[in-house]
């Protein structure tokens, strides 16, 4: 059973998933279209980490930055490519969703790339629509922009 709770990102289990993660975006993705988040930064008090673990192995990770006005920012969903197809990054999804619900978002937005398509699939199907940039983003032609409205 796939278990996903908020954890510290300073595991190494864990640092070896967003390993993994950085490895892809760096192979699709030049440094300039890569809006990477660190380890210490995931640590912050105002971001919100889960993992996502089965018999205690970690298979995924995903974090949301809360920000201001009900807003908040999904970073970092990535799921270990052997444990792909398990709906592990769905669940990712409804834990962070939750939570960020519990602390009053209402607005939850995204930035992903567009040689993901398997990830933008999950995002509309999950019922993130298309935007254009916000905060700090620019518009940039491998970057696409999402958002859904939280209950």
């Amino acid at each position: 059973m796939i278990k996903v709770s908020r954890e510290t990102p300073r595991q190494d289990d864990v640092v070896t998933l967003i390993r993994q993660s950085d490895a892809l975006m760096q192979s699709l993705y030049p440094a300039e279209s890569n809006h990477l988040v660190d380890i210490d930064s995931l640590a912050a008090a105002h971001v919100h980490f889960f993992v996502a673990r089965e018999d205690g192995r970690a298979l995924g990770c995903g974090a949301f930055v809360l920000g201001t006005d009900g807003h908040a920012e999904m970073k970092r969903v990535f799921v270990d490519p052997a444990a792909r197809g398990k709906g592990v990054a769905r669940a990712i999804m409804a834990a962070l969703e939750r939570e960020a619900a519990k602390l009053g978002v209402t607005l939850m937005q995204l930035e992903t790339g567009i040689k993901q398509p398997e990830a933008i699939a999950l995002y509309r199907k999950l019922g993130y629509a298309e935007r254009g940039p916000f905060g700090r983003y620019q518009p940039d032609p491998l970057s696409l922009f999402m958002e859904k409205r939280l209950a």
